[in-house]
């Protein structure tokens, strides 16, 4: 009778074992490989979270800056502000000195439509002679009341 084996475990032999180390070599090599991956990752991550917030703050930091600047030009140039001069002009603005000079530039500088015309055709020389004298006398009229104006107004003064 011969003796046979119990059933269990295959018997393991040296090609199952060579190959069990070179498994376990291999399976410990690529989780080596792979923490150092890991590592790279995550040291360049923060190398790039770093510049990334680096240059975020000094962009910052100029704005800020020029800000400053123009607050403080603003901060000096309202500090050079004459109170009582500003007040001054102020108030003449509210009253100014002569009503009737300003007047008179306004008339000057500003025709009605009937003067236009009364002046064109007086240069042209196709109006009446009766029309240019109405003109001029009434021009002159216009500058006594002028004149007169003036003389009571540096009465006043």
């Amino acid at each position: 009778m011969g003796l046979r084996q119990l059933p269990g475990p295959p018997s393991c032999g040296p090609k199952a074992e060579t190959e069990l180390q070179r498994a376990t070599m291999d399976a410990t090599r690529t989780t080596r490989h792979l923490e150092e991956t890991i590592d790279n990752f995550e040291k360049q991550k923060i190398k790039d979270i770093k510049t990334i917030f680096s240059e975020f703050i000094t962009i910052e930091m100029l704005f800020h800056g020029k800000a400053l600047e123009v607050f403080t030009a603003a901060y000096q140039n309202i500090q050079k502000i004459d109170e009582e001069e500003d007040l001054e002009v102020f108030r003449n603005s509210l009253y100014p000195p002569d009503y009737s000079s300003r007047l008179d530039i306004v008339r000057a500088n500003s025709k009605s439509p009937l003067q236009r015309s009364l002046s064109t055709k007086c240069v042209s020389g196709t109006g009446q002679v009766s029309t240019c004298r109405l003109r001029k006398d009434q021009q002159a009229e216009d500058d006594d009341e002028e004149d007169e104006d003036l003389d009571v107004t540096e009465e006043e003064n």
